[in-house]
């Protein structure tokens, strides 16, 4: 049994009910935020959970085998050290930090302590990318050739209500940070990491100091071609990929928060293929019948590679590549430049990518 510290009750909550649907694998023994309330209604909800505020003496506690951070984004960083420092294993929120220097830095203390460094992704476990993955594994889908990635939200004044958002200083990022992240990781577990990129970004949906729409070019390991639309100005929420290869096209359906969740439609190039496409997605369907998705999906994970069995994870690696892009897209959009991946360390974007008029604390 794993025990775990929620520190943050805000998404925390999503978090809480992953845990919960394994009771057998995790125990939940804290939830930590400042607001007493919140952290209390929370902590409820869990058999024997206490309710605290002072994260500190939970990283301290002998007792808690995982710090589980959803905390805003500018603490991710800090508090991470101090659990490595602690002995802890690491569950942290996208964006695990505010600058690749950071990141570097988290990483390399996750090494020193022999501790397990997991970013959330969530997207990845789901339904139709069990598929894909799969489909790909069987030497049916070909050779990546290109990807269009829609991340059309709506986000208006009250969610930037909260104070912490839409601040350079606190949310140190806009929405290719906050939002396209996900969809960004996505593409790149199926076509490998990014190797170049060009961008443009802009602010125009609400007065906020942090981007709030984009259109991204990219080129991955594979040679595939991806281009990223953003725009937090949406009639609603919705989320696309569409992944062509050469020799199927993947295609999800609009679900904002879960792609990965929603029906898949997978269609041969070659009409004659398709019969065959059907059949394996058939026995696939049947393999994958009892897997977990979303949260539960990662957190089942995770206990499977802490307990020494094969999973599938998200790595620290694949963390550290996220924020390396980030850095990357806001080096492309302010210089016009396309720009390489992986980034030269010496480059000012690695250290802070936060604009030098902004005050950080």
């Amino acid at each position: 049994m794993l025990n775990v510290a929620i520190l943050g009750a805000g998404i925390g909550a999503q978090h809480l009910d992953g845990y919960l649907a394994l009771p057998n694998r995790y125990r939940v023994a804290a939830i930590c935020d400042l607001d007493a309330e919140k952290a209390g209604a929370l902590a409820a909800k869990a058999p024997d959970c206490a309710a605290v505020s002072d994260a500190d003496a939970v990283i301290a506690d002998p007792g808690i085998d995982i710090i589980d951070i959803c905390l805003p984004p500018h603490l991710h960083g800090p508090i991470a050290m101090k659990a490595f420092a602690a002995g802890k294993h690491v569950i942290c929120e996208k964006p695990i930090a505010g600058s690749v220097a950071e990141a570097d830095r988290m990483l390399e203390a996750a090494k020193a302590s022999d501790r397990l460094f997991a970013p959330i992704f969530q997207y990845r476990y789901g339904r139709g990318l069990y598929q894909l993955a799969a489909l790909q594994e069987r030497g049916l889908a070909g050779k990546p050739l290109v990807a269009t990635l829609e991340t059309h939200w709506n986000r208006t004044a009250d969610y930037y209500a909260v104070p912490w958002r839409g601040k350079w200083a606190s949310e140190r990022g806009g929405a290719v940070l906050g939002h396209a992240i996900h969809i960004h990781d996505l593409v790149t577990a199926f076509f490998g990491p990014v190797t170049e990129v060009s961008a443009i970004l802009d602010t125009r949906v609400n007065p906020i100091e942090t981007e709030d729409c984009a259109a991204i070019a990219m080129r991955t390991m594979s040679g595939g071609l991806v281009t990223s639309s953003i725009s937090l100005g949406g009639a609603g929420d919705s989320s696309r990929l569409r992944l062509v290869f050469d020799g199927l096209t993947a295609e999800s359906g609009r679900n904002p928060y879960a792609p990965g969740q929603d029906k898949w439609v997978f269609s041969a190039r070659n009409p004659a293929e398709q019969p065959k496409i059907d059949a394996a997605l058939a026995e696939i369907d049947t393999d994958i019948a009892d897997s977990p998705q979303g949260y539960v999906g990662q957190f089942a994970a995770i206990a499977d590679h802490l307990e020494g069995r094969q999973a599938a994870i998200v790595t620290g690696e694949d963390g550290l590549r996220s924020i390396e892009l980030v850095a990357a897209i806001y080096q492309a959009a302010r210089t016009g430049d396309r720009v390489k991946l992986p980034l030269d360390r010496g480059l000012p974007v690695c250290v802070d990518w936060v604009p030098g008029d902004v005050t950080v604390p």
